[in-house]
């Protein structure tokens, strides 16, 4: 016999060879359709596992976070299984669950259509029906490399030859055989409402020099209702998306003739950035940050001494000069720690908060590559705070309250991530112990709830993630702090105590908007374009009725250009209406309509993007209602 307890503290005795699911029925636990999967000693597992020994379990929900991605993974195997049924002599290749939903990779001749993704709908619903079980089979590796290659599955061979563990899980549901850890759902049925979203190509193992594979999306919620509601956030998205906004609000452009991945800034993009460069320095010097600027390429050897030729040169971009090797930075601390390293530094010089908006290039592989939200040139507002040891927490803590300080005067909410040490790193054990409870202590002292994310750290520290979430509630990668002790020894940096002896500092490698281009593409996708008054490239517009009024409008223009306003003048041969259309288009928040009776009052009749209408306003009032509105909010009056 043997005692199980739930995590709550009720218990049962159950004979040896019980399965989860009748250790929950003995517990007063009724599963149904919502219990999923079950948790023995921390270790997730299905429900049709056997008990051998005393333990703690606990129900994983399919209304959990845990319990909706083993049920999107079961169903990127019911997916691969109805492609097999359509598509015979397809490749199988890997089918995980992502933040949305979830994918599977096949090798077929032909990319897959529409109509294709419409018979792989069909008969995923049809085998959903048959309420398929999902079944486990342990066996050993190289028998199961054995099975895979007399299936002709080389995708499923070389994943097993890369394993290391001498046993290996397959899962099966139907005539469908996956390698899998698991766990699953207990059968098909449990997948009710599901939707096959997108097609797309992705290189086998993310290598371009790899086959490139079929790629289908899809997503799968609990109900056919948050179904529905996530297909409409879907539409809303497309709707949203910041490439075909920044096309059609001539913000940027990416152009094969330039190379993927490369921005072109058009006038309105150019000065919207410029708009967040300026707020940014304005931020930082009123933290006490100082303003440095490091140049774009270093010697080899630098990158060497750093780790990054060792752990990050995949990432890089290098050129040699008069038969010297140099990397193109794609990152900034060299430079911040060589102007440390310029003098000596006191322990009353410190914390020293260095600030760059600083551009970086990254080999990024051309499937990855995304509008601005992934690009090989990008720009950080990047700094780092070399400090003393016991510094550290309030310095991390003085980043906090200036990320969300930052975060409310955007409108936006976030959440928190710990990432902890990568199994490819530099550094002592001690060291990123000392770094890793630094974080810690600062998240705990600050009170915000945050998730680790094991070995997701950079190569050199842990750091807090910020996901920054958006109108659509999608969250994006924004602000980083990374605790480092392992740079500062490698490049020798020290402050004289004041026991007159050197020490070595610790560096906080943090930005707070990130690259500025993937959070400009977050911004337009989250205001829809349609950005606040202080934010837009152009925030009137003056639209004169008769040629009458154009010089009325060319004395208002001067006075709003005088006010350091961002306005232009529509005095082109066209009808107001269109002109009003290609404003309300360019989301322009004013459109200031000008007749000969406005000329004669020297009043103005403004337009809100919202299609409300002002009439008689005076000249000044309007000038001093946008100056007021042409503010940076600050975190208080923000929303």
């Amino acid at each position: 016999m043997i005692k199980v307890t739930l995590d709550h503290g009720s218990t049962a005795t159950l004979e040896q060879g019980a399965t989860v699911a009748q250790a929950f029925q003995a517990l007063g636990i009724a599963c149904g359709r919502q219990v999923v999967a079950a948790r023995i000693n921390g270790e997730l597992v299905d429900l049709s596992r056997v008990l051998s020994a005393d333990c703690t379990i606990a129900p994983i929900r399919l209304d959990s976070p845990e319990g909706l991605e083993i049920m999107r993974h079961s169903a990127a195997h019911l997916m691969a299984e109805a492609v097999r049924d359509l598509f015979p002599g397809v490749k199988v290749a890997i089918g995980p669950a992502i933040e949305s939903g979830f994918y599977y990779d096949f090798g077929v001749p032909e990319p897959f259509t529409p109509e294709d993704l419409a018979k792989i709908e069909t008969h995923m619903a049809e085998l959903m029906a048959q309420d398929l079980p999902f079944r486990r089979d342990d066996m050993g590796r190289e028998q199961a490399i054995n099975y895979f290659r007399g299936e002709g599955e080389a995708y499923k061979v070389e994943l097993l030859e890369g394993i290391p563990q001498e046993k290996v899980s397959l899962y099966q549901q139907g005539s469908f055989i996956d390698l899998c850890r698991g766990p699953h759902i207990p059968s098909t049925g449990y997948i009710q409402a599901f939707k096959l979203t997108a097609t797309s190509g992705a290189y086998w193992r993310g290598d371009e020099r790899r086959p490139m594979l079929q790629r289908i999306y899809g997503t799968a919620f609990p109900t056919r209702k948050e179904l529905a509601r996530h297909l409409e956030l879907l539409e809303e998205a497309k709707r949203r998306d910041h490439r075909r906004l920044g096309r059609e609000l001539e913000l940027f452009s990416i152009e094969e003739e330039a190379g993927p991945g490369m921005v072109i800034y058009h006038p309105k993009g150019a000065l919207l950035r410029s708009l967040i460069e300026n707020f940014e320095r304005r931020e930082h010097l009123k933290r006490g940050y100082q303003m440095v600027m490091g140049p774009q390429m270093l010697k080899a050897d630098l990158w060497k001494r750093s780790g990054h030729w060792d752990n990050y040169r995949d990432h890089m971009y290098f050129t040699e000069v008069e038969g010297q090797m140099y990397g193109i930075k794609p990152m900034n601390c060299l430079a911040h720690m060589l102007i440390y390293k310029s003098k000596v530094r006191s322990y009353r010089d410190l914390p020293l908060r260095l600030f760059e908006l600083g551009t970086v290039l990254r080999h990024e592989r051309s499937g990855v590559l995304h509008g601005l939200t992934r690009v090989r040139q990008f720009t950080q507002d990047d700094a780092h705070i070399l400090c003393m040891p016991e510094q550290v927490e309030s310095e991390i803590l003085g980043v906090l309250k200036f990320v969300a300080e930052v975060m409310a005067i955007f409108g936006f909410d976030y959440e928190v991530e710990l990432s902890t040490r990568p199994e490819k790193s530099i550094g002592t054990d001690a060291e990123w112990d000392l770094a890793t409870n630094a974080l810690t202590g600062a998240l705990q002292t600050w009170g915000l709830p945050y998730d680790i994310c094991a070995g997701e750290g950079a190569f050199y520290g842990p750091k807090i993630d910020i996901k920054l979430k958006d109108a659509l509630k999608r969250r994006w990668q924004c602000a980083t702090i990374q605790c480092d002790f392992t740079l500062p020894e490698r490049f020798d940096l020290a402050y004289i105590g004041p026991d007159g002896e050197r020490h070595r500092p610790v560096m906080l490698h943090r930005v707070i908007l990130g690259s500025l281009e993937r959070f400009m593409g977050v911004l337009i996708e989250h205001f829809a374009g349609a950005f606040p008054v202080w934010l837009a490239p152009v925030q009137a517009i003056l639209l004169p009725i008769t040629d009458r009024v154009h010089a009325y409008a060319q004395e208002v223009a001067r006075l709003l250009w005088d006010a350091d306003l961002r306005v232009e003048v529509d005095t082109r041969q066209e009808t107001l209406r269109y002109k009003i259309r290609e404003a309300q288009v360019q989301k322009i928040p004013y459109m200031v309509i000008m007749g000969d009776r406005e000329a004669a009052d020297r009043t103005l009749a403004p337009r809100l993007r919202d299609g409300t209408e002002l009439k008689g306003v005076p000249l000044e009032a309007f000038i001093q209602r946008l100056k007021e509105e042409s503010r940076t909010p600050s975190p208080a009056n923000s929303a």
